[in-house]
């Protein structure tokens, strides 16, 4: 398994400066972590148990923490869930989310961007970061909710 090399210095050094230490784990963690997308740290758990079953549920929520700290994850709320959002290898991006089946599909539109940059103008603000999250029905829950 290739490990991801610029996401693995960037974790080092910030365990450097908080005096932690680069464990098996949580390179491990890191590795797997990179492969998915919009994943709860329990999904996570179930993928690693079948890698390292020593690896604890505690030790993946404390990991994927210490990558929204540094930038490799995001944390998102959909609904009722929190799902970490690996965004190592993408720009912004936006969330289309089915709120019958909860599946996510990640988009980006620039003239949506340029129509936010041009709203805060106007009213004197500067966007620091946001995010952009729809909710409705994937087209096959509109399909199984339509047939009775």
């Amino acid at each position: 398994m290739p490990k991801p090399v610029k996401e693995l210095e960037l974790l080092k050094s910030h365990l450097t400066k908080n005096s932690l230490k680069l464990t098996r784990q949580r390179e491990l963690i890191l590795t797997t972590f990179l492969k998915l997308e919009h994943v709860t740290a329990e999904q996570l758990y179930h993928n690693l148990a079948k890698k390292d079953p020593h690896i604890g549920l505690a030790t993946i929520y404390r990991t994927l923490k210490l990558f929204c700290e540094i930038g490799l994850a995001q944390e998102r709320h959909f609904g009722t869930q929190t799902q970490f959002d690996n965004v190592a290898h993408k720009g912004h991006h936006d969330h289309l989310i089915c709120t019958e089946c909860g599946k996510i599909v990640e988009f980006s539109n620039c003239q949506i961007e340029e129509l936010q940059e041009a709203v805060a103008k106007k009213n004197g603000f500067t966007i620091e970061t946001h995010k952009l999250e729809l909710y409705g029905l994937c087209d096959t829950c509109q399909t199984t909710s339509s047939n009775p």
